[in-house]
């Protein structure tokens, strides 16, 4: 009896790790069919670019094609549940950016939880939000627009793209490390005839919105969310350099549901941060204003969660609200 319970056991063990085998196999072969980047914005956007930049370069490094699927709409939420609904085989991946841990906390009621359903895979690059004011408006630096905003309390007015959004969440990260008080002025089109005519005197706006015009010296840049200077800018000191540990930058990577095969997330680690590093891609993304940010599995994982944690505490402290 003892002798046919050992082999039983002992083929139980073999026929588990046969099992194992194939799974472990596939992994290592991925990708053998196409793969879906989902999208939640659309075409000819930011996050489209971009992604279909780092399609290209992951097809072309891992000899099988990688396509964009765009899935617009609900601040990028209707992309994101689609993915973190797919099947965790690495075959449908999320392009995740900084809005997504925003929205973890912003919207309470969503039918997919990021930190749950998610899990990050590879980090892509960040891309700095910019404090730019109008020529008129009487500060050069960030120590006197605190100065100032300090004694002007609630009275300066600060352009932005709407509650919720990167730059938004960004100035309230600014407001709550520095205690100043200004008002958001939420836009639904462009803020940028009003801040090139004076009409509103500042805004955070994304750094390729607005570069060209800094550089033709109709507005100026006076601080970097980066927390370091950006590769992107250097000639824009970071807010960090005057507000010590403030950081609020875009960023971009890639995340696949959770339960995907960790040998399939460590191959597409490996094969984005050797794109992102390529002078060629490298080059490109500087030119949208994006620094590539490789980064190990590990190191992403905290990233992501961090940036949860941080935005939670912003989206409280300021009282943020979607309808």
């Amino acid at each position: 009896m003892k002798r046919a319970r050992r082999v039983f056991l002992a083929f139980a063990g073999s026929s588990a790790a046969l099992a194992a085998v194939p799974r472990f196999a596939a992994a290592l072969d991925y990708p053998t069919r196409p793969v879906h980047i989902v999208v939640g914005f659309a075409a000819g956007l930011s996050p489209d670019i971009l992604g279909r930049l780092i399609a290209q370069a992951l097809s072309e490094r891992l000899n099988q094609q990688f396509i964009v699927d765009n899935r617009p709409g609900a601040a990028s939420n209707i992309g994101t549940e689609v993915a973190a609904h797919a099947a965790p085989d690495g075959y449908t991946v999320l392009l995740t950016i900084s809005g997504n841990a925003i929205n973890a906390t912003l919207y309470p009621h969503l039918n997919f939880d990021f930190a749950r359903d998610l899990t990050p895979v590879a980090a892509i690059g960040r891309t700095p939000f910019v404090i730019v004011v109008n020529p008129a408006f009487p500060v050069r630096s960030v120590p006197e627009l605190i100065e100032y905003a300090k004694a002007n309390p609630g009275k300066i007015n600060i352009a932005s793209a709407g509650p919720g959004t990167g730059p938004h969440v960004a100035c309230e990260l600014f407001k709550m490390m520095t205690g100043v008080d200004m008002v958001q002025v939420p836009y639904k089109a462009s803020y940028m005839t009003d801040l090139l005519g004076g009409q509103i005197p500042i805004a955070f706006s994304p750094i390729a919105q607005i570069i060209q015009d800094v550089r033709a010296g109709k507005l100026n840049a006076i601080g970097l969310t980066t927390p370091t200077r950006s590769d992107a800018a250097p000639e824009i000191p970071a807010i960090a350099e005057f507000v010590p540990g403030y950081a609020a930058s875009g960023w971009y990577g890639i995340c696949a549901p959770t339960g995907t095969p960790d040998e399939v997330i460590d191959k597409l680690n490996a094969a984005t941060s050797a794109c992102v590093t390529d002078p060629n891609l490298r080059s490109r993304l500087l030119n949208l204003g994006v620094e590539p940010m490789p980064m190990s599995v590990a190191n992403f994982r905290k990233f992501v969660a961090d940036e949860i944690a941080k935005y939670a505490k912003v989206i409280q402290f300021a009282n943020i609200k979607v309808e």
